[in-house]
């Protein structure tokens, strides 16, 4: 699909996201693409819509999060955001815009990674924050909880102990113990209370997921 079909769906700023999109993702990380972009999109939409914020800082900040690709195993994980942020600032500043804008984009990007342990301080980094959170929850984030367990080489579960209650939690080994370690308690942290009510809904949905996978072992 070419960027400008891509581009669509980030309305009203088609424009801008035609021309961040080549340099937004990494090809090869069906986590971290066009199409979970667009997700992230959909979310701030839908918060901005009740809590107000700059939608085209929301734009550049949503397409360029992700736009330097860091494997979760990686020891630079926790830099991902950082390095994210400065390859997002020279693009915007090629781009043209002011440095007041550029640094909130900036901002944003920067912590929006639950790695990084920043806290927004603006209400388009909250939005952000909480935009991408919402995709690592609910039905797309157990689907992406699988997707990269399978890119890591996790298994899926203990098949003696699923449920860690005689081991310690390791969710680098298996990818339903990173719904305990992890998933379950984002919704915790969210920063907008339509971000919040949002997250609520979709942890339950995981907890729904996870005992239905439950089930069938």
């Amino acid at each position: 699909m070419s960027f400008a079909c891509l581009a669509a769906a980030f309305s009203p700023l088609g424009d801008l996201a035609e021309r961040l999109l080549p340099q937004a993702f990494a090809a090869d990380d069906g986590s971290h693409d066009a199409a979970h972009l667009i997700r992230v999109w959909k979310n701030a939409r839908r918060i901005q819509a009740e809590e107000g914020g700059d939608l085209r800082l929301l734009a550049a900040a949503v397409l360029l999060h992700d736009c330097v690709a860091v494997e979760k195993n990686s020891p630079l994980r926790a830099q991902a955001s950082r390095l994210a942020a400065e390859k997002a600032s020279s693009l915007l500043s090629a781009e043209g815009w002011q440095e007041a804008d550029i640094a909130a984009v900036a901002h944003a990007i920067l912590t929006h990674s639950f790695s990084a342990n920043i806290a927004p301080e603006t209400l388009e980094a909250k939005i952000v924050q909480d935009a991408d959170r919402l995709d690592a929850i609910g039905m797309m984030g157990a689907a992406r909880c699988f997707y990269i367990a399978g890119r890591m080489g996790s298994g899926l579960y203990d098949p003696m102990d699923p449920l860690a209650e005689n081991r310690p939690l390791d969710d680098k080994a298996f990818a339903i113990d990173h719904f305990e370690v992890k998933l379950f308690r984002l919704a915790d942290g969210f920063c907008t209370p339509t971000g919040s009510r949002m997250a609520a809904e979709r942890t339950q949905r995981l907890r729904v997921i996870r005992d239905m996978m439950l089930d069938e072992i």
